[in-house]
């Protein structure tokens, strides 16, 4: 090989070196930055994993606050309705309270008044007895007597509708809360105690005494 042949021998070698450098070279570049590139993406996907986890728990924190709040409203809202519940039934109750003793108050001065009535009516009723009594039978056959006699029954139907009754007494034990005595008699052809004679008729009003029997008793 002549001098001229290596030399150029020589220079296409080192060419082929220098170009086998610069390929390595542009290769390691490649690698570099397809690993820094790897890098970015990596840490970006890492960043938005976390921003994502981040974004998800904050989404579930934001749901669970509104959950509390809304049952907190619903419990509140529970409490409410319980506590006008319970007042209604409160005021139902005294309502009811109130109507029965309103009711029980008007039966009682209803049964005062008409207790007062009847009271008033008792000595016209004894007044037309007496008057039967002292006349004759001959009397009583007259259209006066007979006018008078309908007017007494009328008056004695009338009582008798109110539920008003007279109470028994000659032949009967004597009782304090039926009869009142006002003359004691020896008499020994009745028993001990036994009502004889009755002075005024005694009466009872819905089975509660509105007049007591002025009765003689043996003693």
């Amino acid at each position: 090989m002549s001098k001229k042949d290596e030399n150029q021998f020589e220079e296409e070698v080192k060419n082929n070196i220098d170009e086998t450098e610069k390929n390595v070279e542009q290769d390691a570049d490649t690698v570099e930055t397809q690993g820094d590139d790897a890098d970015v993406k990596e840490n970006s996907s890492a960043e938005a994993e976390e921003s994502s986890d981040a974004s998800d728990a904050k989404e579930a924190e934001e749901t669970v606050d509104i959950e509390e709040e809304k049952s907190s409203k619903k419990d509140q809202k529970d409490a409410v309705i319980e506590e006008l519940q319970d007042r209604l039934k409160r005021q139902m109750a005294e309502f009811d309270n109130y109507r029965k003793r309103t009711e029980k108050e008007k039966s009682s001065m209803f049964e005062m008044g008409a207790s007062d009535v009847v009271k008033k009516l008792l000595p016209i009723v004894d007044n037309f007895e007496r008057g039967f009594k002292s006349v004759t039978d001959e009397e009583l056959e007259t259209p006066f007597a007979k006018g008078m006699d309908m007017v007494y029954k009328q008056t004695i139907k009338m009582l008798e509708e109110l539920q008003v009754k007279p109470i028994e007494a000659v032949g009967l034990e004597f009782n304090p809360d039926l009869h009142n005595a006002v003359m004691h008699v020896e008499d020994d052809s009745v028993g001990e105690n036994i009502v004889v004679e009755e002075f005024e008729k005694g009466y009872t009003y819905r089975e509660t005494v509105i007049r007591h029997s002025m009765v003689k008793v043996a003693n």
